[in-house]
């Protein structure tokens, strides 16, 4: 669905005719992404959180895509008073894995319970550590394809204005 350019038209189409409530939405949510997953993974510093191994340089611009994404597929929740939320399960599903994913990404390899039992902390930096950018990668796409599959779905199918 995403590889035509009719839906990338109407995905642009959707976002230009956006009032300033989602946009908001689109703040918030990117705001509240951010948090949840750079303060647990400590890529965001704060005293509560610590990490074992430094942060990468990819870690940063990986959670500034992955929270702006993730607000944009919050707000296509957002309806506008003349539509309604477009019905895509499938869409929800990829933003959510996509945002999981993206925790698992910017995350200290060794400071995660299940890696660190499975592969130990030597495996950890030798096997998981650098899937962590693939991991990045895979996650921004799945949430790119939830918010163009929602974004593209709002202006294809609008409902009339209410009388």
């Amino acid at each position: 669905m995403s590889s035509s350019p009719r839906s990338w038209r109407r995905a642009g189409e959707a976002l230009g005719a956006w009032r300033a409530r989602q946009w908001m939405v689109v703040g918030a949510g990117a705001l509240a992404t951010a948090v949840l997953v750079g303060v647990p993974t400590a890529v965001v510093p704060n005293p509560v959180f610590g990490r074992s191994v430094p942060v990468q340089w990819w870690n940063y611009p990986a959670l500034v895509v992955t929270a702006l994404l993730a607000g944009i597929v919050l707000s296509t929740y957002v309806q506008q008073p003349s539509e309604a939320a477009p019905a895509d399960r499938e869409g929800s599903r990829l933003g959510a894995v996509g945002g999981v994913l993206s925790f698992f990404a910017v995350g200290c390899p060794v400071c995660n319970k299940l890696v660190l039992v499975l592969l130990g902390a030597s495996g950890a930096m030798s096997y998981w550590a650098p899937l962590q950018p693939l991991l990045a990668v895979l996650s921004v796409g799945l949430l790119a394809e939830a918010a163009l599959r929602r974004l593209s779905l709002q202006k294809q199918c609008p409902l009339p204005a209410a009388a």
